[in-house]
């Protein structure tokens, strides 16, 4: 299941998938790409291939993508943005933070920036400037149900069980119908021994169109 931590969260992509498979993701790259031989200074059509090549999980050919746009230039809110989470793919944490900097540099104030730049320091160990940062976003942003849910994922790491509760609840009351938010409650639920909560967050995503069979082991969970 996947780890509200690594919202990459962060990440909100350029291209919105509808349950493409892989092969039609290849597809788009190399339309983009053939795209881009002739059109090489076009930079929005760079950007595009870029952002395939991060679904594809291409984080090197990525990042070459976003260099090239930011030698042109150097401010570039969106290659900024996406190299930076191209860096933390590779583990070149310090790379990913300039960018990060830089980002919020252009753009001061910038909930995805922040986002990003406090996630980057949990991953880093930087536990005490990933915390202070997460709880700044919050006070920023109270309406956002991802902070919560970030915040609510670092505390979970830590081993803040009550706190990351409180914060996934509230994440969900913000945004009910995110089916993530709910499974993440319920994977810190179980490991809390609240098994009969679990079980009501697992059938409420259920009838929010999650397929009961994939969620298998978290049922049996819920029965041990």
């Amino acid at each position: 299941m996947r780890r509200l931590v690594l919202l990459g969260v962060a990440v909100l992509f350029t291209v919105t998938i509808h349950a493409q498979s892989y092969a039609e993701l290849k597809d788009s790259l190399a339309e983009a790409a053939e795209k881009l031989r002739k059109f090489p200074d076009n930079v929005d059509l760079r950007l595009r291939k870029a952002s395939w090549n991060l679904l594809l999980e291409q984080w090197d050919y990525a990042r070459q993508e976003y260099d090239v746009v930011l030698a042109k230039d150097s401010d570039n809110v969106a290659a900024l943005y996406y190299r930076a989470y191209a860096f933390e793919r590779l583990h070149k944490y310090p790379f990913a933070r300039k960018d990060y900097e830089r980002m919020l540099k252009v753009v001061p104030g910038n909930f995805n920036g922040q986002l990003g730049l406090a996630l980057l320091n949990q991953k880093d160990m930087r536990y005490t400037e990933a915390m202070n940062m997460i709880n700044r976003l919050v006070e920023q942003y109270p309406d956002n149900a991802v902070a919560y849910a970030a915040r609510a994922g670092m505390e979970q790491e830590r081993g803040m069980m009550e706190v990351a509760e409180y914060d996934f609840s509230q994440a969900i009351r913000l945004d009910p119908d995110n089916v993530d938010f709910l499974l993440s409650r319920a994977d810190l639920l179980i490991k809390m021994g609240k098994k009969k909560e679990a079980k009501r967050d697992l059938d409420t995503a259920v009838t929010k169109g999650v397929p009961k069979p994939s969620l298998a082991d978290l049922y049996a969970s819920c029965r041990e």
